[in-house]
């Protein structure tokens, strides 16, 4: 099992022990994940959840809840101050999906990579590259779940959620160091001004990317699980990372970045919402924070301000 399977299966035990995740839900998600019934027992026998291989059975079987797209629009995609739309560029043998927004008529924009959840690239996320086009920056989304077509090939979002943590790391970086690539290529893009920003599973990513991508300037991973810690010196980029004080799966591993950052002497900020959750960003979700997300966005653009200009 790689660190980012046991993250999705943190989150999502999380999520069922708290009252979020329906229990027949649970169960699908687990068999999804771990590729079948007898597997799915194994897995809930080493989290301490009870079930037998016919109940995780019925509820595999059973269909998949309609994916939300609530789009939380806060930046429509015909603002005049910006140009979005959809984009593919190679990888390999792969087509890399992207969403890209820009600023109309700012040449010399600074580069910004956002990164996704779990569940894919989703409207939420779309809105916020707009949100950082609208700020003067080219934002670029790509879809990580592109290997295998794309999150909107699936309708089921533990299907994706599986493809991405199926998917090896150094492959899901490799996709994101190819997205900075791509911005670095077009004429209205400073490429020396790059920066990440990401959310959950994405938030783990954009701290993998800082490690790898000496050409990333800043970085802001909200509520990210940590890098592999030995990889912490390699970070060049200035990291400005996002928590909410509930969240109890990620927060664990707060202090072993801290002391890693330390000692590398790596440039950063932490800020800690009192009273936020996981995911108290995502506007579109049951743990939204209003006030914490709008003062981590403040912070956000300062950042890249601050490293960016």
């Amino acid at each position: 099992m790689t660190d980012l399977e046991r993250y999705i299966l943190d989150e999502w035990t999380d999520d069922y022990r708290s009252g979020r995740l329906a229990r027949r839900e649970f169960l699908r998600r687990i068999a999804v994940l771990s590729g079948g019934a007898a597997a799915g027992l194994a897995v809930l026998a080493g989290r301490g959840v009870r079930a037998s291989v016919d109940e995780i059975a019925q509820a595999a079987g059973g269909p998949a809840p309609a994916l939300a797209q609530a789009s939380g629009t806060t930046v429509p995609p015909d603002d005049p101050a910006i140009e979005a739309r959809a984009v593919s560029f190679p990888l390999g043998g792969t087509t890399i999906l992207a969403y890209l927004a820009l600023p109309r008529n700012k040449p010399n924009a600074p580069g910004v990579s956002v990164v996704h959840e779990n569940r894919g690239l989703l409207e939420h996320h779309k809105d916020v590259t707009r949100r950082l086009a609208k700020a003067g920056y080219a934002a670029l989304a790509v879809d990580l779940a592109s290997p295998g077509g794309g999150t909107n090939v699936s309708e089921d979002s533990a299907q994706v959620t599986a493809l991405l943590v199926r998917t090896p790391p150094d492959q899901l970086v490799g996709m994101l160091q190819a997205g900075v690539r791509y911005l670095q290529g077009l004429p209205s893009v400073r490429p020396d001004r790059q920066g990440a920003v990401g959310f959950c599973f994405g938030g783990g990513m954009v701290w993998r990317l800082a490690t790898r991508t000496p050409d990333l300037r800043a970085a802001v991973p909200f509520y990210g699980p940590n890098p592999p810690i030995e990889d912490v010196p390699k970070i060049r980029a200035a990291v400005l990372a996002l928590y909410g004080s509930l969240d109890t799966f990620v927060n664990p591993g707060i202090a072993t970045i801290r002391q890693a950052l330390d000692q590398a002497k790596v440039t950063y900020e932490m800020h800690i919402y009192a009273g936020a959750d996981h995911t108290f960003f995502n506007d579109t979700g049951s743990r939204y924070k209003p006030d914490a997300a709008r003062d981590a966005w403040s912070r956000t653009l300062a950042w890249f301000t601050r490293w960016l200009s």
